[in-house]
């Protein structure tokens, strides 16, 4: 119980959704980048970020769901929060063959790349905050 509460009421949960989200858009910018010259393939990105802050709002209420059959109404739950691969809506084909620009995926790569480095390592750091702290010791950093 108390364990529950320390990682709920800290940064780890959403850190965690983070690099579940890096990963995921990983795999399908590889994907995409693999299918830069096949005839017809259709782009997919990752969608996550906006939910994420939609979820981590503190101004929008959070009304109560009482059917499980009901809309979910105002702030999202972070517990259900995953990122979706979608199909973007871009009609052009830059290379002639399918909608993937390889510049722009290898940059999208690069940009993901950082994001996930920048969460590992905040994560970390919230680990060795935890653990000196149960440890009674200085932070270190």
């Amino acid at each position: 119980m108390l364990g529950e509460t320390v990682f709920e009421k800290s940064p780890i949960p959403v850190l965690v959704k983070s690099l579940d989200a890096s990963m995921l858009r990983s795999r399908t910018i590889a994907n995409n980048i693999a299918n830069v010259n096949t005839p017809g393939y259709q782009r997919v990105e990752v969608s996550f970020e906006d939910e994420l802050r939609k979820a981590l709002d503190q101004g929008q209420l959070r009304g109560m769901q009482t059917n499980d059959k009901h809309l979910p109404l105002g702030k999202l739950d972070l517990s259900g929060l995953s990122p979706k691969v979608q199909k973007p809506v871009d009609p052009t084909l830059p290379g002639g063959v399918n909608n993937v620009d390889i510049d722009m995926e290898m940059a999208k790569l690069a940009e993901n790349q950082i994001l996930y480095n920048f969460s590992a390592k905040f994560l970390k750091g919230q680990y060795n905050k935890l653990n000196a702290a149960i440890q009674a010791k200085d932070i270190q950093t």
